[in-house]
């Protein structure tokens, strides 16, 4: 699946987009997954709280499911203006 990060979660991972193999059932299980392969993912997601996550361009929570997935977006939450 694509994974694709947006504004300082790109920053920080470095990348603005990565093709991912997993064997992840949920998002926050993906989450776990990328905070283990570097300090920087970990610091990325270190406060969930301070981000949100769409599975196929749809809005979702950290719980939603993986299968069939083909793309995972991760971004802070946005303001009016």
């Amino acid at each position: 699946m694509d994974v694709l990060y947006f504004a300082w979660v790109r920053e920080r991972i470095g990348v603005p987009k990565e093709a991912v193999t997993t064997q992840a059932a949920t998002v926050a299980e993906l989450v776990e997954e990328l905070k283990a392969r570097e300090e920087r993912y970990a610091m990325a997601f270190a406060d969930l709280s301070a981000l949100r996550v769409a599975v196929d361009q749809e809005l979702a929570d950290f719980d939603a499911p993986l299968k069939d997935v083909r793309e995972v977006a991760f971004f802070p939450p946005m303001t009016g203006g």
